[in-house]
Parts: C-alpha cells; sequence; structure tokens
C-alpha cells in the first residue's frame, strides 16, 4: 500500500497538514481525530484502497502506522 495515498486520504478526512501525517503519529492524539472523524477515517480509507477495516480492528488503531500495517496484512 502506498503511504502517499493514505496520507492523502488522512489530510483530506482530518484536515491536517502533510508534515503532521508521518507513521508515528497518532491519531487522536497528534492529528485531532475524534470518534467521528475516526469513523470517516475508515470509511474514506476503505473507498481509497479497497480495504475495509473491520469494526474489531478498530480500537487497536492508534497511529497511521497502525493503518498501513493493517491495510498491507488484508490487501487482496
Amino acid at each position: 500500500m502506498e503511504f502517499e495515498k493514505v496520507r492523502n486520504v488522512i489530510m483530506e478526512t482530518l484536515g491536517c497538514d502533510e508534515e503532521q501525517v508521518t507513521l508515528e503519529a497518532k491519531l487522536e492524539a497528534d492529528l485531532g481525530a475524534d470518534s467521528l472523524a475516526y469513523v470517516e477515517l475508515v470509511m474514506a480509507l476503505g473507498e481509497a484502497t479497497g480495504v475495509s477495516i473491520s469494526d474489531e480492528a478498530m480500537p487497536n488503531i492508534k497511529t497511521v502506522g497502525d493503518i498501513m500495517d493493517y491495510l498491507n496484512a488484508h490487501r487482496a
């Protein structure tokens, strides 16, 4: 999965700057994602990548790196 593609979805959905979106960035603390933004982000990532993030996995996804790991492990 391309980091740039995921970064662009995160920037669009959360309204953050490119330099803020690093693999270590925490979705809530660093990027300002609240619960509604988090759901919107999961939906946008699913549309952009074709990989749905399961409800069970969502609580374990805290950073941009977690998103990348999940998408890479579950892509077709």
